[in-house]
């Protein structure tokens, strides 16, 4: 998964603790903690991750 293109968002603090990583991937997004870039992702389709950001934008 080195190839994707992986962001955290303009939200998230300088310290690099809690955070999540994500990367647009066909199909859809992939999701990851960032303190861990070797670890698990997990993929959500992109109309999920768009109900998911206006859940949380509410």
């Amino acid at each position: 998964m080195s190839e994707l293109d992986w962001f955290k968002s303009s939200y998230s603090g300088s310290e690099g603790d809690d955070c999540v990583e994500i990367a647009h991937a066909s199909g859809g997004v992939r999701v990851r903690d960032s303190k861990e870039a070797d670890g698990p992702s997990f993929a959500v389709t992109s109309a999920a991750w768009g109900d998911f950001i206006g859940f949380v934008g509410d």
